[in-house]
């Protein structure tokens, strides 16, 4: 029998992967046919943040044996129909959106299905809310989106990537553990990882000026090692998050500030979209829950699966 050896995925791009060995090394890796077809459910059946076994091959690369048990992954609906769900990444400490006002407008509905997405998975969740310099000259919005996610129970860092403003608190976030990084194009996710890793070698993108939106520059997951000791997972940018496995009737166990109002709900299985006595709705109307949450919340209860696979 060969000698087994385990690592962490540290690279993939669907086909290619690459593991940090233990001593700190690198290899190459492939998988094993049966993997692939034991894993019909998912686009991959390997993600980076993956700890694996794994043999050494004869052309100095590795054959993937076994996945371990995952702590939690993140994961998406896939634009592979054929397939369910695409995980972005495993065994994560923590995951922050990179998320814009301006150059471009980051979706909060985007925003939303990505904390709820956490929530589901067990990932401790933030917002790194980047261009500062932009935001900070339209002060009542900035102000109102911080309100909205603090109010929520979530953690906003206002920072600018290009100013070198607000990262030594992004530091200190990610001095420990495994962090992640996701957002829409744009976002400055590339630049933000180039200032945190220097040597990384991410693309950093531009603004289409027809548009208005982020040219796509990560086309793959990768994890840094940051000079702290931690490791910073980079993912691709993303368009959409559709939500996997998340009954409709779950959707709200998964806005925290729902669940604080909740139990005074008149009707014990409440949808908190039309009943009568229903403790969100209130606090929808008392100003206590944004309007915007709850907007989110009923767009991903929306029966024609646009929203949920």
């Amino acid at each position: 029998m060969e000698q087994e050896y385990t690592g962490t995925v540290i690279e993939s791009t669907g086909s290619h992967y690459v593991i940090r060995t233990a001593d700190g090394g690198t290899v190459e890796m492939r998988l094993r046919g049966r993997m692939r077809l034991q894993n019909g459910r998912t686009t991959n059946p390997v993600a980076v943040g993956d700890v694996v076994r794994y043999e050494l091959t004869a052309d100095g690369g590795a054959a993937v044996t076994a996945v371990e048990l995952r702590r939690n992954y993140l994961i998406r609906r896939a634009s592979n129909l054929s397939k369910e769900a695409h995980v972005i990444a495993a065994n994560l400490d923590r995951a922050f959106i990179v998320a814009t006002l301006f150059s471009p407008v980051t979706n909060t509905e985007f925003i939303d299905r990505f904390l709820v997405t956490c929530e589901a998975y067990g990932i401790p969740a933030g917002i790194l809310l980047n261009k500062l310099d932009l935001a900070a000259t339209h002060p009542e919005e900035l102000e109102e989106f911080i309100a909205i996610y603090e109010t929520a129970g979530y953690a906003v860092y206002p920072l600018s990537a290009t100013e070198q403003t607000g990262l030594e608190v992004v530091r200190q976030l990610t001095a420990t553990g495994t962090t992640l990084l996701t957002g829409n194009s744009g976002a400055g996710k590339s630049t933000l990882i180039k200032a945190l890793v220097p040597d990384a070698d991410v693309r950093i993108g531009r603004i289409s000026d027809a548009h208005h939106k982020g040219m796509h520059t990560t086309t793959f997951a990768r994890m840094y090692r940051l000079p702290s000791g931690g490791d910073l997972i980079d993912t691709p940018g993303i368009k959409g998050f559709g939500l996997v496995d998340i009954a409709a009737g779950e959707v709200f166990r998964y806005f925290p500030e729902f669940m604080r109002h909740a139990p005074q709900c008149q009707y014990y299985n409440c949808t908190h979209t039309h009943e009568p006595g229903c403790a969100v709705i209130r606090a929808v109307e008392a100003g206590e829950i944004a309007p915007q949450r709850y907007v989110s919340y009923l767009k991903l209860l929306d029966e024609d699966g646009k929203y949920r696979s």
